[in-house]
């Protein structure tokens, strides 16, 4: 497997391996992949991870399904940056038929979705959107960390 040198300058997705993936073993029907670490508290990361997926599914077809992958992706990668100390890498996978998202901190606590009250502003919305709009998504820890997913079949998004 490839990888790339992971830096956490602040003001900047820092790309870790991105563009088609053609390795001894990849899945044959893989568009592509993204993969960026974003810095510590780093906000002003979270519209250029946006960009770099836009890119990525440019080609995928899937308009609608894209949008909403932009709109979790965001939610997942804010979640990352304002609960931890320590940055996040985001990964993407596409395939002709799914996108799958991934966002790993290195926090272990695991997040839950929880009905924000009505005076919370918007605070607390991220999960409760990625679980009503994804087709699948969950949470694994990971080494030292964890890793919030979600999966969006071409096409079926819902709206």
């Amino acid at each position: 497997m490839r990888v790339g040198v992971m830096s956490g300058r602040q003001g900047e997705a820092e790309p870790v391996r991105s563009g088609p993936v053609r390795e001894p073993g990849a899945d044959p029907e893989e568009l592509g992949q993204l993969c960026r670490r974003v810095g510590c508290a780093d906000l002003t990361a979270v519209p250029e991870v946006r960009r770099a997926l836009r890119e990525l599914l440019r080609h995928w077809g899937h308009t609608d399904a894209a949008h909403v992958a932009e709109l979790l992706t965001s939610e997942l990668v804010t979640n990352a940056l304002v609960h931890t100390d320590s940055g996040a890498v985001v990964t993407a996978t596409v395939v002709p038929a799914r996108l799958r998202v991934e966002v790993r901190d290195f926090v272990a606590a695991l997040p839950r979705p929880y009905v924000p009250i009505a005076d919370d502003g918007t605070h607390g919305r991220g999960l409760v959107l990625v679980q009503a709009l994804a087709d699948s998504w969950g949470v694994r820890a990971q080494g030292m960390g964890k890793v919030v997913w979600f999966e969006l079949e071409g096409g079926s998004a819902r709206p």
